[in-house]
């Protein structure tokens, strides 16, 4: 479920401004982007994710091969967005693979204000279980949270995100992300963000990520991210890219 709550990503794009790439990504970092994609346009987002948690003696690793999102502009400042994901899960009790659970959503552009270099969307998901039956989590969950992102000077932006997820057990989940992005050059990015949770509004759990993207063409991107557990055992790592299909 956390890798659920954390996959949907902000891309180094956003936060460094459009004058470093056209494309604007949800990935490779854990911090929403606060822009949607134009209308009519259909972007794809896949990626490759290997995670662990826990020590040697107690550990759990994730492959999620891969990882899809697609993003459709329905009309300026608004997509409908749709996710799903192979997943491969291997501990002490489990060991299995297959297709999880369907994200279906929305994001909306609330503010978007060039003069002060601010933007704002808001972003709901509902997790709907349509997974394999060792990967679902059996009832509708959802996913839910603000982004807001600041211009910094013409090569560096910041990015932070608060959510709040809820499957219908416990008081829900509080999500958090801030990331900061520098463009190298006007191809290349790389960005440092801590992000985590408070689970059942109890636990407090912190990470570290980084990473960078590099702009193929102004509509294709890659990337490579990894990241560790701050405040227990964990770490992951990524690879993906992002491509973004334009009406002509």
């Amino acid at each position: 479920m956390v890798k659920r709550i954390i996959l949907i990503t902000l891309v180094i794009s956003t936060i460094c401004g459009n004058s470093v790439a056209q494309i604007i990504a949800d990935r490779p970092d854990h911090t929403e982007s606060s822009s949607t994609v134009p209308k009519g346009a259909l972007q794809s987002e896949s990626g490759i994710l290997v995670s662990y948690e826990g020590d040697n003696h107690i550990s759990t690793r994730q492959i999620l091969l891969p990882t899809t999102l697609f993003r459709y502009g329905i009309t300026e400042g608004v997509e409908f967005r749709i996710m799903n994901q192979f997943e491969s899960v291997k501990s002490a009790d489990q060991n299995c693979q297959g297709i999880s659970d369907l994200d279906i959503g929305a994001k909306i552009q609330i503010i978007k204000n060039r003069n002060r270099n601010t933007e704002i969307a808001f972003l709901t998901h509902l997790v709907v279980p349509t997974g394999s039956r060792e990967l679902t989590i059996g009832e509708i969950a959802s996913l839910s949270k603000i982004s807001v992102s600041h211009r910094l000077s013409e090569n560096a932006g910041i990015g932070y995100n608060l959510g709040y997820n809820f499957s219908g057990n416990g008081r829900g989940d509080l999500t958090y992300s801030l990331a900061l992005g520098i463009g190298i050059n006007e191809k290349a990015g790389v960005y440092l963000e801590p992000y985590g949770e408070i689970t059942n509004m109890d636990k407090f759990i912190l990470n570290l990520g980084t990473g960078f993207t590099y702009l193929v063409k102004t509509n294709l991107q890659l990337d490579f991210s990894f990241g560790t557990g701050v405040s227990q055992r964990s770490n992951f790592i990524s690879m993906g890219c992002s491509w973004l299909i334009e009406r002509e």
